[in-house]
């Protein structure tokens, strides 16, 4: 598959998957491009190359108590849920 017909590929399925955003732009669910069996990691690339970011997580209440704040940030940065893309990136 040359380049061009994964780029095309992958834009189709975006299409298929994505849904509006409040920004005006398109968004899709991680689980779902999971779900679609298609190659990640490649639509990760495609997804950054054409200027999509991950959505910011919200904020999370601690459930660790005082300290909580301080514990959690040892912790990793949590996996992005959904990814933005804007609005000319599909069309």
């Amino acid at each position: 598959m040359s380049a061009a017909d994964r780029d095309e590929s992958i834009r189709v399925l975006l299409t298929r998957l994505a849904r509006p955003h409040r920004s005006g732009g398109r968004v899709v669910e991680r689980a779902t491009l999971l779900a679609e069996g298609a190659d990640f990691a490649a639509v990760m690339t495609w997804i950054e190359a054409h200027g999509g970011e991950p959505e910011a997580p919200a904020a999370a209440r601690s459930h660790l108590g005082l300290h909580g704040e301080r514990l959690d940030a040892a912790a990793t940065e949590p996996t992005p849920l959904r990814f933005i893309l804007p609005a000319a990136a599909l069309g």
